[in-house]
C-alpha cells in the first residue's frame, strides 16, 4: 500500500513541470493557478527556478523589451476570452519564445471545439502553436503547449483542495427546472438522479470531465486502481466520468496500487456547512480575516505589529499582508497542521507554545504566563521580534500564524459567531417542539437593521442568511405545519430581510453579488425584495435533498426528554457506515462501475454470491467533498478512523475549504449550470 504522502506530493510534481520551463522567462498565471501555487511552494519557487517575472493574467499586462520569453499558466480552454488575453499580453510585448500550460486535457479541448472523434497527435495544442508564432510575429519563433493538471493544493497532509472548481457545487431542484426547460415535456427528468451527463450544460460538462480528468492524473501518477464510489447525483456524475474516462480503463489493467474513492455531495448536508458548532480556530480565522485577493481559502494577516509603522484608520495599508500558507518552514508548517486539526483551546495554546519556543531560541526577554491565552499576549510575544531581523526571518511564518490568532480572537465580529451558535442550539431544540412555522417566528426579533439592537454580537445580513440556511437545511424535522401559516411567516420574513438589506451603510461582498449593487446608493427596495424573493425560493427546497436516500435521510437526532436534540453529521454517518465491521450494503453508497466486468460481477451478485466492491476493501480511502469541507469536518474524519478503523489511511479532496458564509453565496449567488470556463 502507497503511503499518502506519494498522493500528497503529486501537486508538487505537477508543478515542477511547469518551473522546468520558467528559467529567464516573465511567468503569467490566473487566479485559479495562482492559488494553487501558492500552497505548493509560493511564487518563490517560481523565482528560484530562475523566472524573470511573475505578473497577472490579464489584457493590461506585458513584458518588457528585453524580455524575450513568456510562460502563461491557465486554468481554462484555449479559446475565447483565454486567447484574447493571451494574445493582447503578446502584441504589447517583445516575445520570441512562448510556452502555454492548461490544466484542461487535449481531450476535453477537443470535445469543447466540438470534436467527438478521437484524433492522432495534439492537433488543438498544434494550432494554438501556430497562432502564438503568428501573435509574436514569426513562424520561425518558438512557441509551446502543454497540459499540466496544476490543480491541487496540499492545504496539509490529510487535505488536498482544488481551487480551480471552488465554485463547482451539486446542483439544486431550480437547476433541474432551468434543464428540464429545454426537454420535451415526455423527456422531462423527475429528480436530480435521473440528470445524466448529456442533458447538462457545456461549460458544466467540461468542468466535470476536467475535475475527473486531474483525479485521473493523480491516480495515473501514482499507478493507482481505484473503485469509484458516490453518495449524490453531482458525486455520481463525477464519479461516473472517472470511472469511464478513457485512459482510467488501460491504467487499472496494470496499475500496481489499490485505492477506493467516494464522491459526497455537499448539499446533502448544509447544516453542517453552515453551522457555528465546529469550535475550531481555523473557521474563525477563515471568517472574521479578510480574503487575500483573488484567493477562496488563504486571509490577510496583518503584519503592522512586526514593524515601527503607525496605524492610520481607514487609510489604505501599504504592508504586504502575511497568510496562512506556510511552506518553507517545517515549524510553521505542523503548526498549521495543528490548528486545522485541533479544538480551538488546544489549537491556540500550541500557537502560544511556538511562540514562546522561538522566542527561547532566539534569547529574547519573554515574561512566561500561564492560564487563560489572550490575543494581547500573543501579540507582546510576537513583538519582541521586532528589534531582531535574523529572529523575525528565521520564525515568520509561526509568526504569521501567531498574528492570525491574535487578531481573530480580538476581532470586533467574532462575538457574532457565539450569538450565531446559541441560535443555532435553540432552534435545534425548537425544531423537535413546534411545527415549522413556530420555529420560523423565533427569527423575526433578529431580523432588525442593524445597529436597532445594541452591541457588537448582533447579527449582519450575512449571518442572517447563514442563519436561514441552517434552519431550511432542517426543516424536514419540525412537527407538520400549516402550508398557509408557514407561507404567511415567510412574507414577514422576507420583508424584514429586505429592510435590513437597504438599511445597510457598506454592502459586503455576499450583498453585493446576491442584489447586483456594488454601493448602497445603487440599491433600491424592489432590487433588495426580488433578491430575497429569490433567496426563499432556493431555501424551501433545501430539506429535500435527501428525499432520494434511503438510509441517510436525516442529520438530526430529537430529544428524547434526558438528552437535548444535537445534529447528526451527515459524514459521520457515511464514515461508520463505511467502516461498520459487518460490511454491510449500503444502497445509497452507489459503485460506479468502470467497465463489463464490474456490470457482470453487478449483475452476477443478484443471483449468485459474488462480492460486490466496498469502500472499505483497500486501506487507502479517498474522501471528495464535492462543494467544500470544513476545517471541523476533517477532525471528525480523523476521529472516525481512529475510533473505526485506525489502520487504514484517508486523504480528503475539496473544491474548497468552507467558512459559514461561504454557504450562501453558492447557494444564491453562484452560476452553477454555467461555470466560467474562460470562453
Amino acid at each position: 500500500m502507497l503511503p499518502i504522502e506519494v498522493f500528497t506530493c503529486f501537486p508538487g510534481h505537477m508543478w515542477d513541470k511547469v518551473l522546468s520551463k520558467v528559467k529567464k522567462a516573465v511567468v503569467f498565471m490566473d487566479d485559479k493557478c495562482a492559488e494553487s501555487l501558492h500552497w505548493n511552494g509560493g511564487a518563490t519557487s517560481v523565482f528560484e527556478a530562475g523566472a524573470r517575472n511573475l505578473k497577472e493574467f490579464s489584457s493590461f499586462e506585458a513584458g518588457g523589451e528585453n524580455e524575450p520569453k513568456a510562460v502563461f499558466v491557465v486554468s481554462t480552454l484555449l479559446k475565447g476570452r483565454t486567447a484574447d488575453i493571451i494574445k493582447d499580453i503578446i502584441g504589447l510585448s517583445h516575445f520570441q519564445y512562448c510556452v502555454v500550460f492548461t490544466t484542461v486535457a487535449h481531450s476535453i479541448q477537443l470535445l469543447a471545439n466540438n470534436v467527438t472523434a478521437e484524433l492522432e497527435g495534439n492537433p488543438v495544442f498544434e494550432q494554438f502553436e501556430e497562432k502564438l508564432s503568428e501573435w509574436m510575429g514569426d513562424m520561425n519563433y518558438t512557441a509551446e503547449v502543454i497540459h499540466a493538471p496544476v490543480v491541487f493544493a496540499p492545504v496539509s497532509p490529510q487535505l488536498l483542495l482544488a481551487p480551480t472548481f471552488a465554485h463547482l457545487f451539486p446542483l439544486l431542484p431550480q437547476d433541474l427546472k432551468t434543464i428540464n426547460i429545454k426537454r420535451t415535456e415526455k423527456k422531462r427528468f423527475v429528480s436530480l438522479t435521473d440528470v445524466d451527463m448529456q442533458s447538462l450544460t457545456p461549460e458544466l460538462q467540461i468542468e466535470i470531465k476536467t475535475l475527473a480528468s486531474a483525479v485521473n492524473s493523480m491516480f495515473e501518477s501514482t499507478s493507482t486502481r481505484e473503485e469509484s464510489f458516490a453518495v449524490g447525483p453531482m458525486s455520481r456524475l463525477i464519479a461516473g466520468e472517472l470511472a469511464n474516462h478513457p485512459q482510467a480503463k488501460s491504467r487499472r489493467k496494470t496499475a500496481t496500487n489499490k485505492a477506493s474513492i467516494v464522491f459526497i455531495d455537499r448539499t446533502l448536508d448544509l447544516t453542517g456547512a453552515a453551522g457555528h458548532h465546529g469550535d475550531s480556530l481555523v473557521e474563525k480565522i477563515l471568517t472574521v480575516l479578510q480574503p487575500l485577493p483573488g484567493h477562496t481559502t488563504d486571509v490577510q494577516v496583518d503584519m503592522l505589529e512586526l514593524t515601527n509603522l503607525q496605524h492610520i484608520p481607514d487609510s489604505q495599508p501599504t504592508l504586504a499582508p502575511g497568510c496562512l500558507a506556510q511552506t518553507q518552514l517545517s515549524t510553521a508548517r505542523l503548526l498549521w497542521e495543528t490548528m486545522l486539526a485541533s479544538k480551538q483551546k488546544e489549537a491556540v495554546m500550541e500557537v502560544r507554545r511556538q511562540l514562546v519556543e522561538a522566542a527561547s531560541k532566539e534569547n529574547l526577554p519573554i515574561k512566561m504566563s500561564l492560564g487563560r491565552v489572550t490575543p494581547e499576549q500573543l501579540c507582546s510575544y510576537v513583538q519582541l521580534f521586532k528589534s531582531s531581523w535574523g529572529a523575525l526571518e528565521s520564525h515568520c511564518g509561526v509568526l504569521q500564524l501567531g498574528l492570525a490568532t491574535a487578531q481573530t480572537l480580538r476581532h470586533p465580529t467574532l462575538p457574532r459567531w457565539d450569538t450565531c451558535l446559541a441560535f443555532e442550539r435553540l432552534l435545534l431544540q425548537a425544531l423537535g417542539d413546534s411545527d415549522f412555522a413556530g420555529v420560523l417566528r423565533q427569527l423575526l426579533p433578529l431580523m432588525k437593521p442593524r445597529g436597532s439592537r445594541a452591541g457588537e454580537d448582533e447579527c449582519g445580513p450575512d449571518e442572517l442568511l447563514v442563519l436561514l440556511v441552517y434552519l431550511y437545511s432542517l426543516a424536514g424535522e419540525a412537527q407538520p405545519a400549516d402550508d398557509e401559516e408557514v407561507e404567511k411567516v415567510e412574507r414577514e420574513l422576507i420583508g424584514a430581510l429586505t429592510l435590513v438589506i437597504t438599511r445597510e451603510t457598506e454592502l459586503s461582498t455576499l450583498l453585493q453579488k446576491l442584489t447586483g449593487c456594488g454601493s448602497p446608493e445603487e440599491l433600491t427596495m424592489e432590487r433588495a425584495h426580488t433578491a430575497v424573493e429569490g433567496v426563499f425560493e432556493t431555501l424551501k427546497e433545501l430539506s429535500h435533498a435527501r428525499d432520494h436516500l434511503k438510509q441517510f435521510t436525516s442529520v438530526y437526532t430529537a430529544s428524547d426528554g434526558v438528552h437535548q436534540a444535537t445534529y447528526r453529521p451527515f459524514l459521520r454517518q457515511v464514515l461508520e457506515e463505511i467502516f461498520h465491521p459487518d460490511r454491510p450494503e449500503c444502497p445509497d453508497i452507489e459503485h460506479m462501475s468502470g467497465g463489463l466486468t464490474d456490470l457482470l460481477k453487478t449483475g452476477f451478485s443478484m443471483f449468485m454470491k459474488v462480492s460486490r466492491p466496498h469502500p472499505s476493501d483497500h486501506g487507502l480511502l479517498f474522501l471528495f467533498l464535492v462543494g467544500g469541507i470544513t476545517p471541523s469536518e476533517l477532525r471528525l474524519i480523523r476521529e472516525v478512523v481512529t475510533a473505526h478503523k485506525p489502520g487504514t489511511q484517508v486523504l480528503v479532496l475539496s473544491t474548497r475549504l468552507l467558512r459559514p458564509t461561504d454557504v450562501p453565496e453558492l447557494l444564491f449567488t453562484t452560476q452553477r449550470l454555467v461555470p466560467d470556463i474562460g470562453v
